[in-house]
């Protein structure tokens, strides 16, 4: 597909639109596994199952976060509603963990009392098909989630994949216990299939974590800030005429900040100097989709204190 007819795909896949697609998904899915499970009595469906729910309450509290992150500044939040996502992707995450308990819980009383699997054919066929719908949709959120910047898509990607890894270690189990007629296997593999969940959970509680506490931007962009500054710094027979220093970054939901100290010689008039700060501004906001500048103007032998633990006192 080219770049050009790609566009309007992008544009199309909104974080809102793709988490309502989500729900969508997450429902055909819960009733495509529940009857999995009805027909065979698997405890291993029933665990994926489960997890098909907290698929759902994740997309609809996703969905409700990230129109709350699309709202405009206003007086109140003046920095604008972005890191509404995060609370999507720590709420996931807690979904997640309850879910993983769940499916221990079950599995130890079917590993206690083992059942016999029944229509297995149609079970795992029921299952195989829910998580190719599963995967396809992650799929599309792992892309848009990289050109919106959403943690809120890439949660979600990351649960579907999660779960696609789910059905597919359950479909072996159940093949396992149809051939070898180890019942045990079914609750086992249900428990490995929960701490996998577990796993997950705790990961995007971290993330969710990082970015509330106002982490700083990924690697390769604070290479491209640093290179573009590079590009602006200006040296005359070894002397500083413009230099940057204390740059700090951080990110919030689809949003980038940079704040920095902009050196320049004291004679330059006013204008001047604000000049050549809006173009540095709109070159690292070109550089940087979705990036804010905020630039201190300094002369070139003022060094500004930057931060004192003492100011907390």
């Amino acid at each position: 597909m080219s770049a050009s007819a790609s566009l309007p795909l992008q544009a199309f896949m909104t974080p809102r639109r793709l988490l309502q697609a989500s729900v969508a998904v997450a429902l055909i899915t819960i009733a495509l596994k529940t009857a999995a499970w009805l027909v065979t009595g698997s405890v291993g469906l029933l665990s994926d199952a489960m997890e098909s729910l907290v698929n759902l309450a994740s997309a609809v509290f996703g969905l409700v976060m990230v129109t709350i992150a699309a709202r405009p500044a206003d007086a109140d939040h003046p920095y604008g509603h972005h890191k509404a996502e995060y609370f999507s992707s720590g709420f996931e995450g807690v979904l997640i963990i309850a879910a993983a308990l769940g499916i221990f819980w079950a599995a130890a009383l079917r590993l206690w009392n083992p059942q016999p699997l029944e229509q297995v054919g149609w079970g795992l066929a029921l299952s195989v098909a829910s998580s190719a719908l599963n995967g396809l949709l992650a799929w599309t959120m792992f892309r848009a989630a990289r050109v919106h910047r959403s943690i809120a898509l890439e949660a979600d990607a990351r649960h579907l994949t999660t779960d696609v890894w789910t059905s597919a270690g359950v479909v072996v189990g159940i093949a396992l216990v149809h051939l070898t007629g180890w019942l045990w296997l079914d609750p086992v593999v249900a428990m490995g299939v929960a701490a996998n969940i577990l796993k997950e959970g705790f990961h995007l509680i971290w993330r969710s974590s990082q970015g509330l506490m106002d982490e700083a931007v990924e690697p390769e962009v604070q290479a491209t800030i640093e290179q573009t500054l590079a590009g602006f710094a200006v040296q005359r027979q070894g002397v500083d005429i413009v230099r940057f220093d204390h740059v700090v970054t951080r990110r919030a939901g689809q949003r980038r900040f940079v704040d920095l100290h902009m050196h320049m010689p004291a004679s330059w008039s006013l204008g001047r100097a604000a000049a050549v700060r809006a173009d540095v501004e709109q070159a690292l906001m070109s550089a940087v989709p979705g990036l804010r500048a905020s630039i201190q103007l300094l002369p070139s032998d003022v060094e500004a204190r930057f931060f004192d633990e003492n100011d907390l006192k």
